[in-house]
């Protein structure tokens, strides 16, 4: 069994946060949540949900822990783009000549997580 019910992430705007992330992993927002909620869940299928949580202060260092994301199919770097598209901005680029590394983003609020290959790359790599 795995212990963890929920990775929690403070925000401005837990919705809007949530919003994003629920484009990025696929995540459901739980039934009875509502724009302007102060505690927002994203139900996850399998593992951990994410639980978004309104808080006034402003992120003011790296983050202790992040997430890092690896689509199934695709490409990471088409990942990157549709992320991009989607609020998130690049914070480092760790990608190397031979395709493999990841990129450091940053969502809207300015949380940091890592976008790595596809597990469809790194198959086709080994």
């Amino acid at each position: 069994m795995n212990p963890i019910r929920f990775v929690t992430v403070d925000a401005h705007d837990p919705h809007a946060l949530a919003a994003f992330w629920a484009h990025v992993t696929g995540f459901t927002f739980h039934a009875e949540t509502a724009p302007g909620d102060t505690e927002v869940l994203l139900e996850s299928p399998s593992g951990p949900s994410l639980l978004f949580i309104r808080v006034d202060d402003k992120k003011q260092v790296k983050n202790r822990v992040h997430l890092d994301i690896q689509q199934e199919s695709g490409t990471r770097d088409a990942e990157v783009e549709r992320l991009i598209g989607l609020g998130a901005t690049v914070y480092e680029d760790h990608r190397d000549p031979d395709g493999t590394g990841w990129v450091t983003m940053r969502d809207p609020e300015g949380n940091e997580f890592c976008v790595e290959r596809t597990v469809a790359e790194r198959a086709a790599a080994a």
